[in-house]
């Protein structure tokens, strides 16, 4: 009998507890705060700062792999560096690569196609950023070019309620002039030399 009578006390026990989780996982509130305007530590992968991941992804001590060699290549520079999830499944949420492969035209391309031109980052340097309407999964991108040298920051999965292509422009501003190194840059044009100008048609005179 007395296990009867504690019968519906249990249940209705278990009831609210499970009703006060749903309410408590549906009440937590979304983190908006922008990513920072500067790099700072702790750094993963070396040069990508763990504080903007964190904003960005949700993931709070993710696993990461990868690594830069910014001397590879001429200088230009290679690598990537991947975060996943530390639970469950374990995805991957963010890749951010860095390869000497990049093209003008591609960057053009995007920018006719809808994408937003990144604001200088480092001189000579040309991007867009954008997020993924189709994605189910707040997807972002950013690509940066300079020269042959390409740094993309690609967010698979997003904080819901962030502004997802801010969060990935933001991420480029903070790595990029730190990755696209000087090998990069434009090879400056000639000046015409003294010399030269003197022998000109225009600077003789008659």
């Amino acid at each position: 009998m007395m296990m009867r009578a504690f019968a519906p006390i249990a249940a209705l026990l278990c009831a609210l507890a499970l009703m006060t989780a749903c309410q408590s996982e549906a009440e937590t509130p979304i983190d908006r705060t922008p990513l920072p305007a500067t790099a700072a530590p702790p750094y993963i992968c070396g040069h990508i700062p763990l504080k903007a991941v964190e904003l960005m992804t949700g993931v709070r001590d993710p696993l990461v792999r990868g690594r830069f060699d910014l001397t590879s290549i001429g200088g230009l520079g290679d690598g990537s560096c991947a975060i996943y999830q530390r639970n469950g499944e374990q995805l991957k949420v963010l890749l951010i690569d860095l390869t000497p492969v990049g093209s003008l035209e591609k960057i053009k391309e995007a920018i006719g196609y809808g994408a937003s031109p990144l604001p200088e980052i480092v001189p000579g340097a040309v991007g867009h950023y954008s997020k993924d309407p189709l994605s189910e999964h707040n997807a972002a991108v950013a690509v940066l070019v300079r020269g042959k040298a390409q740094l993309s920051v690609q967010l698979e999965i997003g904080v819901e309620g962030r502004d997802n292509a801010a969060d990935v422009a933001a991420m480029m501003k903070l790595i990029a002039p730190k990755l696209i190194t000087d090998a990069s840059a434009p090879a400056a044009s000639p000046s015409v030399s003294p010399s030269v100008e003197a022998a000109s048609p225009s600077s003789t005179k008659d």
